[in-house]
């Protein structure tokens, strides 16, 4: 992957990719503000493209994003919650898996983040709170020592 940012005039920047490019506009938009967006658009795409790989269909999907960052340079971000909405036709525990493949497996850009930063999720489905303020095991920096993993007698 290979992006140019290049400066246009003022606080305007045009990134070029190898398929697009955009202008980032500051401080209308951050570039804080354009990741984020990121971040949540790459979930947006696994929680769109899982079910439809598994025959399924997301309507009404909506997730809202709250970052704490530090006070101080560097203004990392410190903890990330992420409130997916969406109905599906999939019952609860799917839905949750979707959302849980894409945190842990598919989204590179939540995966980029997880090990400084503690992340947290909601999710509702179909106009039910199926997981409240759950934690991702791996978010927050710290290393989880599973123990010994013996594997399944063949």
């Amino acid at each position: 992957m290979k992006v140019t940012v290049s400066h246009k005039d003022g606080m305007k920047f045009e990134a070029k990719t190898e398929k697009s490019s955009f202008i980032i506009d500051c401080p209308v938009i951050s570039p804080v503000e354009y990741f984020l967006a990121g971040i949540i658009t790459c979930s947006a795409t696994d929680i769109v493209l899982i079910p439809k790989n598994q025959g399924k269909t997301v309507t009404n999907l909506i997730i809202d994003a709250e970052v704490v960052r530090n006070e101080e340079q560097p203004r990392k971000f410190n903890a990330l919650h992420l409130d997916y909405k969406f109905s599906s036709d999939a019952d609860d525990i799917t839905a949750a898996r979707w959302v849980m493949a894409s945190l842990e497996t598919y989204c590179s850009t939540i995966n980029t983040i997880r090990d400084t930063t503690e992340i947290s999720y909601s999710i509702t489905h179909n106009g039910n709170l199926i997981r409240e303020n759950e934690k991702m095991i791996s978010g927050g920096g710290s290393k989880i020592d599973m123990g010994k993993i013996q594997a399944c007698l063949s």
